[in-house]
């Protein structure tokens, strides 16, 4: 009786994993076939329509990606892209493309910065746990667009539960890609820390874009269940630090070659100027809203505001718990103007702390919010604008606007800001 038994409950576990086994096979194969779908989808888009004579960088003797101008120079910062990859983000997926398509034809900038969150593989709202599904959409639209780019990671782009962590997924960025700019320094913490520069005829760096990995969750909430975010590590801002002072040594000892009629033309570039770009605010984002909230939304000695919304709930602005020197940093150098994130998907509004201009990117999120998909005030793209100085325009372009023309239907929207808790 005991031996029959024994061989019953055999037979039942032996069901049980057999048929574990084939749902998880079964919903392997459904999301392959939706990739595959998205795969003509993204292929039925047109590359972006470039004037012959348009921008191409070259890596220099330090193997950073370098593009050559006097005009001046066009960054689009997209956002909070949210790609599922799965069944269940199919549609959103496509509207997704749909929108990147759009304004990055219409904009046709010199390089796109992508401020992270590409991937949002949660298995219940996109249906895989696979992160690389919606990586591998993301280079496929943008290399089939043809812009230049690169990206930062967000939280969301390896979940400790997802298939692919933070190291493997860098490396899906750094082969076999003709527009991609990624690199990422195995030396410093986090993965694709990097920069690339516009110089000038003359050789002077006017303009240096940082990109920096403001990681994921803390060790001691590794799923981010209570937001406890990380935060940039010391290595990463003395990176910083030296590249900022060796790129002012660069353009000083060109500088001192100049003749003297020649001096006046390029003395603004002693220090040459840089944007920053990261996922994950600074805590002095926080600082600076709650200086101007606290004084009823009027400006104070140290913040400014500039414009935009604030509809974020709760903490408003998730930033690390943490405090770092890197804002500190920027400050005591004096090249970096301003930061650029995202990570807040309803916060668009931009603030000067200090001198220094924090703005939130527009993002392009569909999925990872409840109902985020019917809202469209903060769905856009922020464009940048450098001039040969290094002097830089900020613009942030909702999705919705006349001029960004889609290839297929844009959806029906709420266009109401929503506005955070007084």
């Amino acid at each position: 009786m005991k031996a029959k038994k024994k061989k019953i409950g055999f037979k039942i576990t032996g069901i049980v994993l057999g048929a574990i086994i084939f749902l998880f096979l079964a919903i392997a194969l459904i999301n392959k076939i939706c990739e595959v779908r998205l795969n003509s989808y993204i292929d039925s888009f047109s590359p972006i329509e470039y004037s012959p004579d348009r921008l191409t960088p070259e890596l220099d003797e330090d193997a950073v990606w370098t593009f050559t101008s006097d005009r001046e120079f066009k960054v689009v910062q997209l956002t909070d892209v949210h790609l599922g990859g799965g069944l269940l983000s199919f549609s959103e997926d496509k509207k997704t493309i749909n929108a990147i398509a759009a304004m990055l034809s219409e904009e046709k900038p010199d390089l796109v910065i992508v401020t992270g969150d590409v991937s949002f593989a949660v298995p219940y709202i996109s249906g895989t746990l696979n992160n690389a599904y919606a990586h591998r959409i993301f280079k496929r639209t943008m290399e089939r667009l043809g812009a230049y780019w690169t990206l930062t990671f967000g939280n969301h782009d390896s979940e400790a539960y997802n298939y692919y962590g933070r190291e493997k997924v860098a490396k899906m960025y750094t082969d076999g890609m003709d527009y991609c700019l990624f690199s990422s320094d195995g030396s410093l913490s986090g993965e694709g820390n990097h920069v690339i520069n516009v110089k000038n005829s003359k050789g002077f760096i006017s303009e240096s874009f940082y990109m920096i990995d403001t990681h994921s969750y803390t060790d001691d909430d590794p799923l981010g269940l209570k937001w406890d975010y990380d935060y940039v590590k010391e290595d990463q801002i003395s990176w910083y630090r030296e590249t900022v002072e060796k790129y002012k040594a660069h353009n000083s000892v060109l500088y001192s070659g100049l003749t003297d009629s020649e001096k006046p033309l390029y003395e603004e570039l002693l220090n040459p100027k840089s944007l920053m770009f990261m996922h994950i605010p600074l805590r002095e984002v926080k600082y600076a809203y709650e200086e101007y909230v606290n004084n009823n939304r009027q400006n104070t000695e140290n913040t400014e505001y500039i414009r935009g919304h604030d509809g974020e709930v709760g903490e408003i602005i998730y930033c690390s718990r943490t405090d770092e020197q890197l804002f500190e940093t920027v400050l005591e150098l004096g090249s970096t103007q301003a930061l650029f994130y995202g990570h807040d998907h309803l916060n668009n509004f931009v603030l000067n702390y200090k001198g220094i201009t924090l703005s939130y990117g527009y993002s392009l999120d569909y999925l990872a919010y409840s109902d985020i998909d019917n809202m469209g005030y903060q769905r856009g793209c922020t464009v940048i604008t450098c001039a040969p100085n290094g002097n830089a325009v900020i613009t942030h372009e909702n999705y919705y606007q006349e001029k960004y023309v889609s290839l297929y239907d844009k959806e029906e929207v709420d266009m109401t800001p929503s506005r955070a808790e007084e």
